[in-house]
């Protein structure tokens, strides 16, 4: 486990995180930052429990968009999408080093 200081909202956090789930842990966080400043600085909500809530469900109803079955990923469950990722990953593993050598990544 790997300690992470974060910053939310202009409190300091300390949390644990496996070094391999780092990068996708402070996406979370610039997430969260983000929609709580931009709550607070609204003026129309006040308070950072409140702010909090907000922005928690804001974010929420918008994965849960997501998920609907009108949305992107409506039909597609997510360790199908998970294992398409990790395909194309694979895909580009294979291919990029070749493209690299005969100079066609241009």
């Amino acid at each position: 486990m790997e300690r992470v200081d974060v910053s939310i909202l202009g409190r300091d956090y300390s949390m644990a995180c496996e070094s391999s789930e780092k990068e996708a842990l402070l996406a979370a966080v610039r997430l969260v930052d983000q929609r709580m400043l931009g709550i607070k600085g609204s003026g129309k909500i006040t308070g950072n429990e409140r702010i909090a809530v907000m922005a928690a469900i804001q974010i929420a109803a918008e994965f849960l968009a997501m998920r609907s079955p009108d949305g992107p990923l409506g039909q597609v469950a997510v360790g199908e999408f998970k294992q398409r990722l990790e395909n194309m990953h694979r895909q580009l593993d294979l291919v990029l080093p070749e493209a690299a050598a005969t100079g066609s990544l241009l």
